[in-house]
């Protein structure tokens, strides 16, 4: 039986995974941006290694933060479609629930196209 907490901690789950992605997405340009810096000024080749390991994985990163959030995304609508199935379609917490699947649901499209 979903229920108003239930849909909260998903909501709350979506907006973290959210928040980490956009997180690692500018760790990705900060990390390249440095790299190539490094490159430019012809640092020494261990330590350019070294800062190519670490941009690498931070783009490892940023996959599994799409698979958690499309996860997260796809547990929150089950969630919200129980709870409106139930006669509770109208509250703070599912209009809020409800703008994050937008959100997500944008990101994704963006990503796509």
């Amino acid at each position: 039986m979903a229920t108003l907490r239930n849909l909260k901690i998903k909501t709350s789950t979506c907006k973290r995974i959210l928040k980490e992605l956009h997180s690692y997405e500018k760790e990705v340009e900060r990390e390249a941006a440095k790299t190539a810096d490094m490159k430019e000024k012809g640092a020494d080749p261990y330590d350019l290694k070294q800062q190519e390991n670490v941009l690498a994985e931070s783009r490892m990163m940023i996959p599994d933060c799409h698979k958690r959030l499309e996860a997260a995304l796809a547990d929150l609508k089950g969630t919200l479609a129980e709870l409106e199935e139930s006669d509770n379609k109208d509250g703070p917490d599912i209009e809020d629930a409800r703008s994050t699947i937008t959100e997500v649901a944008q990101l994704f499209q963006a990503t796509d196209a």
